[in-house]
């Protein structure tokens, strides 16, 4: 008894994912591509083909006025492929009535084309001229669809050649908003599948994409690869698979090495394989003026026997779990030889790329990354490969990854070294020890490292903030603020490490309490009622035998206060309350008659003479500089600040510019950052 086939129940169970919207299309190319070697065998890259965009008409009676730009495209609902091959002959006819047709097979055809038309197309016309034995030429006219299946027509006339045309309509909704809109777009996606046969020995037919007065033909994108080509085979568990290497001249569009899998003469999915292989990414060079950039198509008669009917996938698992039970190989299998292979076809340009990665690595943790610098070693045999081209976040993020799987292998060692340092320690422990301690100091000068560059980093703002812009205007006082410590917090709010405190003083880390613009209505170690602001205001709270600026916050009974105010740099108007000197001894007198707290609520025994110190950061402005003199402070020797110490505020006050702020900060650090190599000015 014969089956029958339903033809609705076959085009509803292909599947055609809408990412792969204009494969119909694409398959209609390559028929005609085959019809014309049918035609002319011994003359590849003859013929023509050419393809024509149908849009929906409805736009020509679109008056309203358009916006700027570009005019709107209208929606595609169909193409048509014209080609001069041998035609729908009586033996083709056949092929196309009979499903899963094997005529074909031979050149990688599975007889399913036909269904993906129907998937996203609701008709397929064609119409066709062919010779037959006698040589005379006949014509063939029919109708393809899902409701009526074949429908055969009258034979037309008029030919003068064979060939074909295959009208693909009534574009479904699905897949025409997912496909391409622009004739250059599909072109060179068309182009991307067919490009096996571009690159065959003899080359393909012409082939033309036509959308309304403007013409695209593919033969150009052959030309604009400029490429190069060699040829090498692999075989993977008795699987024999041969690579076309391609070098193309590097573009734009050509930035990044591919993989692309054939199967059937068509490339059926196509991967990147940046970073796959040590210095394969992006452009590679022999040496000479000329870059490249390396693709490799990979087919094989197992990957046209594992190729979906679809054509969009292979039947294969990407890697074989466990010890696998055939001999097949696995996609993961296939790669790792083609990128050997690969790695042995490219020796040269990939050392020469290898080696700009690690001077590229040594440069950024030199200038940039010094954190890296104790690490580096470590780094580097762990295997690290890295585009020469990378940006600078991309690579610290590399970094930072490497550097934490080096950590966690480093914790894990810890745990297995310690839990063997019992009575009984096995042999070669000693050792184990000695290694595992000494990767632990270079953790250790690791992090000494990225916090001293943290510094040198924060300097380099802080001198960018006192410059002028490109207006010629200065940056506020609140960006330098938020710098040395957040606004509007005080330090139960805000970590040591989110502060630079240590621009100004290193000793203001020893503090019981400090507030940050902050009314002294709202702090918690005075009672009183103002809502002036002081910039920032630190308390100390220390024991009588401890250094005074040195304290840990938690002895009584003495009390030292800190008042810092900042000003606009360049601001001229320290007049009036606006006179930073009068607004810092101000504050430091509510303090010690507010009965001051510690940051606990403890009160303060006390005193009529707690320490203060008042740091005033302000440029040396005519006005400023009167006011110093006013106040009976002594020029700095080096002329860029005044210091004194009042009488009857029991207080020392330091008036110092930003450019001395920054030089002394600098200064202070300068053995570090000589250390680590960093610039320190």
């Amino acid at each position: 008894m014969a089956l029958t086939t339903s033809l609705a129940g076959r085009v509803r169970n292909t599947t055609l994912p809408k990412t792969h919207a204009l494969l119909p299309l694409f398959e209609a190319v390559v028929n005609g591509i085959q019809s014309i070697d049918a035609r002319y065998p011994d003359e590849p890259g003859r013929g023509r083909i050419t393809v024509r965009i149908q849009r929906d008409p409805q736009g020509a009676f679109n008056l309203g006025a358009s916006g700027p730009g570009r005019t709107p495209l209208q929606p595609i609902i169909g193409f048509s492929v014209e080609d001069d091959g041998v035609g729908f002959t009586p033996a083709n006819m056949a092929s196309f009535e009979t499903l899963d047709s094997d005529y074909k097979a031979g050149i990688g055809c599975r007889g399913v084309g036909r269904l993906l038309w129907l998937k996203a197309f609701d008709r397929i016309e064609v119409q066709s001229a062919y010779y037959d034995e006698s040589n005379a030429l006949q014509g063939r006219r029919f109708r393809f669809s899902v409701l009526n299946e074949v429908e055969q027509d009258a034979a037309p006339g008029g030919f003068s050649d064979a060939g074909s045309t295959v009208v693909l309509d009534g574009f479904k909704k699905a897949y025409q908003q997912s496909a391409p809109k622009m004739v250059e777009a599909i072109a060179r996606d068309m182009f991307e599948h067919c490009i096996w046969y571009f690159l065959r020995p003899g080359g393909a037919p012409d082939v033309y994409v036509a959308d309304d007065d403007e013409t695209v033909a593919l033969r150009g994108y052959l030309d604009e690869l400029g490429h190069t080509e060699t040829r090498s085979s692999i075989v993977v568990k008795g699987q024999r698979f041969e690579m076309l290497n391609l070098r193309l001249k590097a573009s734009a569009r050509n930035a990044t090495p591919r993989l692309h899998w054939c199967a059937a003469n068509r490339v059926v999915r196509d991967e990147s394989i940046a970073g796959k292989v040590p210095g394969l990414y992006g452009r590679l060079s022999d040496g000479g003026p000329d870059e490249f950039t390396y693709v490799c198509y990979l087919s094989s008669d197992f990957l046209d026997e594992h190729v979906r009917a679809d054509r969009t996938d292979f039947d294969l698992p990407e890697r074989a779990p466990g010890e696998a039970l055939l001999e097949e190989p696995s996609l993961d299998d296939i790669r790792k030889s083609v990128y050997d292979e690969v790695a042995q076809s490219l020796a040269a340009p990939l050392a020469a790329a290898q080696h700009a990665g690690k001077e590229r690595i040594h440069h950024f943790v030199s200038t940039k990354a010094p954190k890296y610098r104790p690490l580096i070693n470590r780094i580097e045999s762990a295997g690290i490969s890295i585009d020469p081209g990378i940006k600078d976040q991309e690579l610290e993020l590399e970094l930072h990854r490497q550097l934490q799987k080096i950590e966690a292998d480093v914790l894990a060692e810890g745990h297995a070294v310690f839990a063997q340092s019992g009575a009984n320690k096995p042999e070669g422990y000693d050792e184990r020890l000695a290694k595992y301690l000494e990767t632990v100091t270079e953790f250790n000068q690791s992090d000494l490292a990225n916090y001293v560059s943290r510094r040198r980093t924060t300097l380099d703002i802080l001198d960018k903030l006192i410059q002028t812009d490109d207006d010629g205007k200065y940056a506020r006082e609140d960006a330098v603020h938020e710098l040395l410590f957040p606004m509007r917090k005080d330090s139960n709010e805000v970590a040591v490490d989110a502060t630079n405190l240590w621009i100004l003083d290193e000793r203001l880390v020893f503090h019981d309490y400090l507030a940050s613009d902050k009314s002294l209505k709202s702090m918690t170690i005075t009672d009183d009622d103002s809502t002036k602001r002081p910039d920032l205001i630190a308390t100390r709270v220390i024991g009588p035998d401890a250094a005074v600026l040195a304290a840990d916050g938690k002895k009584l009974p003495l009390q030292s206060i800190v008042v810092v105010e900042l000003k606009r740099p360049m601001r001229d108007d320290a007049t009036g309350w606006k006179n930073p000197i009068e607004q810092c001894l101000e504050y430091v007198g509510r303090v010690r008659e507010g009965a001051a707290k510690t940051a606990t609520g403890r009160q303060i025994p006390a005193s009529d003479d707690p320490p203060a110190f008042c740091y005033i950061i302000a440029d040396l402005t005519p006005t400023m500089v009167a006011k110093c003199k006013l106040s009976g402070l002594t020029m700095t020797h080096d002329g860029m600040g005044y210091f004194g110490f009042s009488e009857p505020y029991k207080a020392y006050i330091e008036v110092m510019s930003f450019d001395r702020l920054v030089n002394a900060a600098t200064e202070r650090n300068r053995a570090f950052f000589d250390k680590l190599g960093l610039p320190s000015s």
